[in-house]
């Protein structure tokens, strides 16, 4: 018999790659890559399909403008990418979503662990 069940990444021992976007305090527009929006001030990271951010905020309460064009890795400096204009990332989010840059700590990492 074969099974018709849809494949669950979780049953395979797959994690799921969750993919983080941007929400931002303020947008501005590159007339250069033909009038895109683009992030500014500080930003989150978010998941599209939730109403919040990785830190808890709400979206709509917090005044923050989506940006699901533009993925959480385009807002380091570093990238080239959409960091133009970013003043900010939250903290909380890049702890959760992923930070790199010169003020990046490595992830916790046990070096001693107790027998």
């Amino acid at each position: 018999m074969s099974s018709t069940r849809p494949a669950d990444p979780a049953a395979h021992g797959m994690a799921r790659v969750r993919q983080y976007v941007v929400a931002a305090s303020g947008q501005w527009t590159d007339e250069e890559e033909g009038r895109r929006r683009l992030p500014s001030g500080e930003v989150h990271a978010w998941e599209p399909g939730l109403n919040q951010t990785v830190c808890g905020l709400s979206l709509s309460r917090s005044g923050l403008v989506r940006f699901p064009h533009v993925g959480w890795p385009d807002t380091f400096p570093e990238s080239g990418g959409a960091a133009d204009r970013v003043r900010r990332q939250c903290p909380r989010c890049a702890s959760v979503a992923g930070r790199r840059g010169p003020d990046a700590r490595p992830r916790w990492r046990r070096v001693n662990p107790r027998p």
